[in-house]
């Protein structure tokens, strides 16, 4: 694929992208301005040795980078709920089959049928996820969730955004490695479940945060 004609330059050497069901296409035809404001605040991302070697998940100063630059776009975190209401419709007794009255003769309302999906920040129909240090079964929840707004109609199309395995050089060199197992949130525990098709019919851009995003680490040579 060529990412060069749907990303700007400056920002495929400081990320890894993987585009499944054209996502990457879908967000630059379909939602430019979205788009802009991501690749935005992708471009902003300056983390430090300080920022990794914080506490993970929440408490960690990296979610508020991407808050800080997408809130103020009116990007928001969103959680749905949604009961569904079944309509039994009779087939007539003069009909043949497959031919039913126009009126229900029964309904049921199952409530909480759709409940606790969140998903980090949505605007328009595109959404968006962080994972940077959590258990790699998060992506499992992140998904589904993606998954489940796509097939209500919510969205057209997702962006997770985890880290790159090459950050693992950076840990190694840091003495934090332990900090950041096998088994938590990285590329190749996102892929892995793209490519097993869990996120059913979404399209979703995953994108992988490199080691040039880490300022001590990611200077330009001419710097060095």
């Amino acid at each position: 694929m060529e990412f060069e004609k749907y990303i700007d330059s400056d920002l495929l050497a400081r990320f890894e992208f993987h585009s499944y069901g054209h996502a990457l296409e879908i967000l630059h035809d379909a939602f430019p301005q979205e788009w802009q404001e991501l690749q935005e605040c992708l471009r902003k991302l300056n983390l430090t040795v300080a920022d990794i070697k914080k506490a993970g998940g929440n408490e960690s100063p990296i979610p508020k980078k991407f808050d800080d630059v997408l809130y103020p776009y009116g990007w928001r975190e969103i959680r749905i709920s949604g009961d569904l209401l079944v309509k039994k419709y009779p087939r007539q007794v003069a009909q043949r089959r497959g031919r039913f009255a126009a009126e229900p003769y029964e309904t049921e309302l199952i409530e909480g049928y759709i409940d606790g999906h969140n998903i980090d920040f949505l605007k328009n129909r595109v959404a968006f996820d962080l994972e940077w240090n959590s258990k790699d079964q998060t992506f499992d929840r992140d998904l589904l969730a993606m998954r489940t707004y796509f097939d209500c109609g919510l969205i057209d199309v997702g962006v997770i955004v985890t880290r790159s395995a090459e950050l693992n050089d950076i840990f190694k060199k840091e003495n934090i490695i332990a900090k950041y197992g096998a088994s938590t949130t990285w590329m190749g525990k996102l892929t892995y479940r793209l490519d097993s098709r869990r996120n059913g019919g979404c399209p979703i851009l995953a994108i992988g945060i490199r080691k040039e995003c880490v300022e001590e680490y990611g200077k330009p040579e001419s710097d060095n």
